[in-house]
């Protein structure tokens, strides 16, 4: 990328299901963990509470057909030819990752289009959404084609990380994140069984950002509430020293 073009780093925040501690957690670990100047934007049906150092902007429309659910297909709203005039280039964060080491490179590292790759089944193209990063407006055919093939796209693929990783694929754009600088707090962080029932989850080593996929979150992983998880988690006390403001 232009060092000279602005740097963005966004997120989606609808409905109830996460609050605004969650963006506003989010900007402070991006804060801390970003050198150099950057912008932070919040696309979101609601930006009360939200702090003032995040620019919020209505949630970019992904035109659903009728009748059709967009919530697991929202983030190819990002991928309009204008979206809401921001030009540079942008790296995606889910709203519930634990950034926990330097993320200047994930801006530095070239490619057209990079996402994580599948941990538990890497000789898939499917990628992880739940970082990635890409040109501003440099994929509009993403979001043109899912609009023009709705139902063919949908009877398909799962979900929008699935569509576009394969999209991008045949068009031998997409690209993928060296593999331990996002991690699974699922599959990375806590041990294997039984040690997970007196081992405590940990950082991996040279892991940037922790993702949270199933059904724990940070709050989750903090207390050790596996909510139904397959494997066991003792409590990760050290997650309060980085998902915070």
């Amino acid at each position: 990328m232009n060092a000279a073009e602005d740097r963005f780093v966004i997120c989606m925040k609808w409905g109830s299901k996460y609050g605004p501690e969650y963006v506003n957690r989010l900007y402070g670990m991006t804060a801390r963990h970003l050198r150099g100047p950057f912008r932070f934007v919040c696309f979101t049906d609601d930006s009360q509470g939200i702090r003032p150092e995040v620019e919020c902007l209505p949630l970019p429309e992904t035109h659903a057909a009728q009748g059709k659910r967009d919530g697991g297909w929202k983030k190819l709203g990002t991928y309009q030819a204008d979206l809401f005039g921001l030009k540079g280039t942008a790296l995606f964060l889910d709203l519930d990752v634990v950034i926990v080491g330097d993320m200047t490179e994930f801006f530095e590292r070239p490619g057209e289009f990079l996402i994580i790759k599948d941990w538990k089944r890497p000789w898939r193209v499917t990628g992880n959404s739940s970082v990635y990063r890409f040109r501003i407006g440099a994929h509009a055919d993403v979001l043109a084609h899912f609009i023009a093939h709705q139902d063919e796209v949908r009877a398909k693929y799962r979900n929008e990380q699935e569509y576009l990783s394969h999209f991008l694929a045949d068009q031998g754009k997409l690209g993928y994140w060296p593999r331990d600088w996002c991690a699974s707090y699922k599959y990375h962080c806590l041990p294997l069984w039984p040690t997970s029932f007196w081992r405590d989850p940990f950082i991996p080593q040279g892991a940037r950002v922790l993702v949270f996929h199933g059904v724990m979150n940070p709050p989750d992983a903090l207390v050790g509430r596996s909510e139904g998880n397959w494997r066991h988690a003792r409590p990760a006390s050290w997650i309060a020293d980085h998902w915070r403001e």
